[in-house]
């Protein structure tokens, strides 16, 4: 087994998904209070694509869209994604009426109880544009 080294990991900077249609998923980071803080093209294979950044709080997230002839790649892939990304609020139950009430795609039918934690946490999760999962957490 190789050592561990230490190369000075501050946080988490930014997650990274790949979208099939930037600004549908810009609007749908915005309605959850997200901001676009950078945007920028980008080359690939000869093909341009596009990158936002979405910024809430410190959370960073990073959305891109694949130039055409690469967005099959993610419609096809079975590796690589992210499963869900988690954000922590303050009250579970004010949340997902607030969603709820707004029309979002949620997975529960109310707040899910784990035993985590030292009091437990509940947690439920909605879907995004792309089917990515976007779970909402407190701890109690």
């Amino acid at each position: 087994m190789s050592k561990i080294v230490n190369i000075g990991i501050n946080h988490l900077q930014h997650i990274g998904i790949p979208v099939t249609d930037i600004r549908v998923s810009e609007a749908f980071y915005a309605k959850l209070g997200f901001s676009n803080v950078m945007e920028s093209d980008f080359v690939l294979d000869g093909d341009t694509g596009t990158c936002i950044m979405m910024q809430q709080g410190t959370i960073l997230i990073e959305i891109y869209q694949l130039p055409e002839k690469k967005l099959a790649e993610i419609r096809t892939r079975k590796n690589g994604h992210i499963d869900h990304i988690a954000f922590d609020v303050n009250d579970i139950d004010a949340s997902f009426s607030l969603l709820k009430e707004n029309g979002y795609s949620i997975l529960e039918e109310a707040p899910v109880f784990l035993s985590f934690w030292e009091k437990g946490c509940k947690y439920f999760n909605i879907l995004g544009p792309d089917g990515e999962r976007l779970e909402f957490n407190q701890v109690l």
